[in-house]
């Protein structure tokens, strides 16, 4: 009898703990939440596919979608911005190559923004279009900075090489103007760490002049957000820009790699506004309240390709999202083609050729307004 009695209780327990790890792992409003989008090839007119740009950050401008290259793109892609028609994914045009103010050009930063800079992210002042912000991640590709500039802005609370918020001013005749520029200080409390290649990759601003910047990953793993205040006064000095962490709650992780790779705003006239995220490595947008009320949701994305009658619709193994911008009720994300993983996705003979070329895809979401409740 008292066999009996033991072994119901362990069969009670074990589907006690299996229930409670299915409910983990799947919720029925994870399922209800996710979503499909079908990437298309971002082509000339001529039909031919971008080569190598590593697009990073999506903004748009005069209705085009525009995006930068950062240092890993092919240099003949890189210090422009490149339009693309959001009707029909063809890339419209692309501009010269920036110019530099001549403040700029006396700066401390001058001889690394002038050669390679990996810039990441886009972000339009909602106050002024024709004024883009942008940012320098990794710059172990240059060299050291002057004694005299390192010994100013050594206390950068990250990385060695300081992170730089760049202004970018588009100009009448065409020209796109690097105008101004930044070094970012994070205070020793925040943590940051020193990682050259997981830092700010995501850039979105607020009408009220809050710039938003999004951190891959801290020195315990987690990504995080800060700010900024761009106010009238922001660029008459070159000196150094101390960052805030505004209250917001973002997801935690125990393992793994799980960093940011672009922002959006949004905002709903019922639910108020948000932060939406792209959070590459887990194929998933991050609905983040920016009133810190409400948890983060996390929305998973399955992404596809449109492979055109030879082949089909199919699936990504690998999609890399890296840039979004909300355009009315969609979602516009596109992929930064990751070099050691993009041909897992080739799993069609027609588009081999363009996986080989890192071209890039450009993919619309509809935005659901259950993801704001």
């Amino acid at each position: 009898m008292f066999n009996k009695i033991v072994f119901t209780l362990c069969a009670l327990l074990c589907v006690s703990a299996c229930s409670k790890s299915a409910e983990t792992v799947t919720t029925p409003e994870k399922e209800l939440l996710a979503t499909t989008t079908v990437g298309e090839w971002i082509v000339d007119a001529e039909g031919n596919v971008m080569f190598d740009p590593q697009t990073s950050g999506l903004v748009l401008l005069d209705g085009m979608l525009t995006t930068i290259a950062d240092a890993s793109a092919e240099s003949s892609q890189q210090l422009k911005l490149h339009m693309i028609n959001p009707s029909n994914s063809h890339l419209v045009s692309s501009t010269p190559r920036f110019h530099f103010a001549s403040s700029v050009r006396r700066s401390c930063f001058y001889n690394y923004l002038n050669d390679q800079p990996d810039l990441e992210a886009l972000a339009v002042d909602p106050r002024n279009p024709d004024v883009i912000y942008t940012v320098t991640e990794d710059a172990t590709r240059t060299g050291a900075l002057s004694t005299r500039c390192e010994a100013k802005f050594a206390e950068t609370g990250s990385t060695d090489y300081p992170t730089l918020l760049v202004k970018l001013t588009r100009l009448d005749d065409g020209r796109v103007e690097v105008s101004n520029v930044r070094p970012l200080q994070f205070a020793s409390s925040l943590e940051v760490g020193n990682f050259p290649n997981d830092g700010i990759e995501g850039l979105t601003m607020d009408k009220d002049g809050t710039l938003y910047l999004g951190l891959e990953k801290d020195k315990a793993g987690q990504p995080r957000i800060f700010t900024l205040n761009i106010d009238d006064n922001f660029w008459s000095t070159g000196d150094f820009a101390p960052v805030k962490e505004p209250n917001l709650i973002l997801p935690t992780f125990s393992a793994g790699n799980h960093p940011i790779n672009g922002l959006a705003l949004y905002s709903d006239s019922a639910q108020g506004t948000f932060i939406i995220a792209a959070a590459r490595n887990d194929n998933e947008l991050w609905i983040i309240d920016i009133s810190g009320d409400k948890d983060t949701k996390r929305i998973p994305v399955t992404f596809k390709v449109n492979g055109g009658e030879a082949c089909g619709q199919y699936l990504m193994d690998n999609a890399s999202m890296e840039g979004l911008i909300v355009e009315g009720d969609t979602l516009w994300i596109i992929n930064d083609p990751w070099e050691k993983n993009y041909m897992k996705n080739a799993i069609c003979e027609a588009d081999t050729k363009r996986y080989e070329d890192l071209a890039p895809l450009l993919f619309p979401v509809t935005i659901n307004s259950k993801w704001f409740e």
